[in-house]
């Protein structure tokens, strides 16, 4: 009766957080999908991924990236002028 009694908190506990109604959400999605996916695994790990709420570390680590892309190309360009006036 333990064990029951374990399973019964946390089946709450996954309950008051959300996690069961995302996950039915997650699985709903899945089973209403006209052409089932070759992996049923990556389609819930994409779609728990997406209504994950965003990380301020990876919107940080995107704002570097775009930074670094700007960067990059205007240094590609100066090569090409220096290349020209070689």
């Amino acid at each position: 009766q333990a064990a029951d009694s374990k399973r019964e908190q946390f089946r709450r506990y996954l309950e008051k957080s959300g996690v069961l109604d995302t996950l039915t959400k997650v699985l709903v999605a899945l089973y209403e999908e006209p052409e089932k996916p070759n992996s049923a695994l990556d389609f819930l790990k994409h779609h728990l991924g997406a209504s994950a709420p965003e990380n301020p570390e990876i919107e940080a680590l995107r704002l570097e990236v775009a930074e670094m892309k700007e960067k990059y190309e205007t240094v590609l360009e100066e090569n090409k002028k220096l290349k020209i006036k070689v």
